[in-house]
C-alpha cells in the first residue's frame, strides 16, 4: 500500500510540474521542462509478495502508455491519410463525373447545333417551297387568264361566222371551264356544217370540174369552188357554148332553115327554149352527167 501511495505522490508532483510549465508558457517565461520519468522498480520499497504481479502489470501498462500515444498519433495520421485519400477518390470521381458531364454537355450542344442547323435548313427549304409555290400559282393564274382570253376570242369568231350563240344550262361557275364548254358547242356545230358542206361540194365537183380529181381535204375542196374568177359564169359560158355547138350541128344535120336573127331575139322565149331543149339533148348524149334541168339552169 505504501508503494501505491508513493507512486500517486510522484504522479501528483508530475502534474503540478506540468501545470507550472503551462503557466510559465502563458506568462511568456520560457523554462525548459524537465524530462518526465516514471519511478523505476528499484525506487519503490519492496512490496509484499502478493502485490508484485499487480505492480508489474501496472508498470508494463505505464511503460506502454507512451507507445500507445505514438500508435494513436500514427493511427490518427493514417486515418487522416485515409480520409484524404477518400476525399481525393471522391474528388477524382467528381472530376470524372464532371468530365463526363462536360462531354455529355458538349455532345448535347453539338446535337443542338446540328438540330438547329437542320431546323434552319428546313425553314429555308420551306420558305423556298412557299416562294416557288406562290410564283407557280401566279404563273398559273396568268396562264389561265391568257387561255381564257384566247378561248373567248375563238368563241366570238365562231359567233360572227355562224351567227349562232349558245347558253349553258348548267354552268360550272368557272370562267375557264365555261369558255371551254362554249367552244365545244361551236366546234360541234362547225363539224356538222363542214360535213354538210363537204357532202354538197362533193356532189357538185364533177359538174364543175369534170376533168379534175376531187381533193381529199375539205379546205382544198372548198378552195376549188372559190377561184378568183366567177365559177358560175364560167360554167354557164361553157354550157352555152356546148348548146350552141350542139344546136348548129343538129340544124346542119337536119338541113332545116332557121332564122338566126329570130333565135337571137330574147323576147321569143318559146323558140329559145326549143333551141335549149335541142342543145341539152345533144349535150346529154355527149356527157350523160349533165341533165336537162342543169343545162336549162346554166342557160
Amino acid at each position: 500500500m505504501a508503494a501505491v501511495d508513493l507512486g500517486s505522490a510522484e504522479w501528483e508532483r508530475y502534474k503540478i510540474s506540468t501545470q507550472d510549465v503551462n503557466l510559465l508558457k502563458k506568462l511568456g517565461i520560457s523554462k525548459k521542462p524537465k524530462a518526465v520519468c516514471f519511478p523505476s522498480e528499484e525506487s519503490y520499497p519492496t512490496p509484499p509478495m502478493g502485490y508484485r504481479p499487480m505492480i508489474k502489470e501496472l508498470f508494463r501498462i505505464g511503460a506502454q502508455f507512451i507507445g500507445y500515444r505514438e500508435y494513436a498519433k500514427k493511427l490518427a495520421e493514417v486515418n487522416e491519410r485515409a480520409n484524404t485519400l477518400q476525399k481525393l477518390e471522391q474528388s477524382e470521381e467528381a472530376r470524372k463525373k464532371a468530365e463526363s458531364d462536360v462531354v455529355q454537355a458538349r455532345r448535347e450542344a453539338d446535337k443542338a447545333k446540328t438540330d438547329a442547323a437542320g431546323v434552319e435548313d428546313l425553314r429555308k427549304r420551306l420558305h423556298d417551297a412557299e416562294t416557288s409555290l406562290s410564283e407557280h400559282i401566279t404563273a398559273q393564274s396568268a396562264r389561265e387568264e391568257a387561255i381564257l382570253k384566247r378561248l373567248r376570242s375563238q368563241n366570238r369568231r365562231f359567233v360572227s361566222k355562224t351567227s349562232q350563240e349558245f347558253e349553258l344550262e348548267d354552268p360550272d361557275n368557272d370562267p375557264l371551264l365555261d369558255a371551254v364548254s362554249f367552244l365545244e358547242f361551236h366546234g360541234t356545230e362547225a363539224r356538222e356544217g363542214i360535213d354538210q358542206a363537204k357532202a354538197g361540194l362533193s356532189r357538185l365537183f364533177p359538174y364543175f370540174f369534170p376533168k379534175k380529181e376531187e381533193p381529199a381535204t375539205f379546205l382544198a375542196l372548198a378552195k376549188c369552188f372559190n377561184p378568183p374568177e366567177d365559177l358560175g359564169l364560167k360554167m354557164r359560158q361553157e354550157n352555152m357554148k356546148v348548146v350552141v355547138e350542139s344546136t348548129v350541128a343538129l340544124v346542119t344535120d337536119s338541113q332545116q332553115t332557121i332564122d338566126w336573127a329570130k333565135v337571137g331575139d330574147r323576147t321569143d322565149r318559146a323558140d329559145k327554149m326549143a333551141i335549149v331543149d335541142q342543145g341539152s339533148k345533144a349535150q346529154h348524149e355527149e356527157n350523160p352527167v349533165l341533165s336537162r334541168d342543169q343545162a336549162i339552169f346554166n342557160s
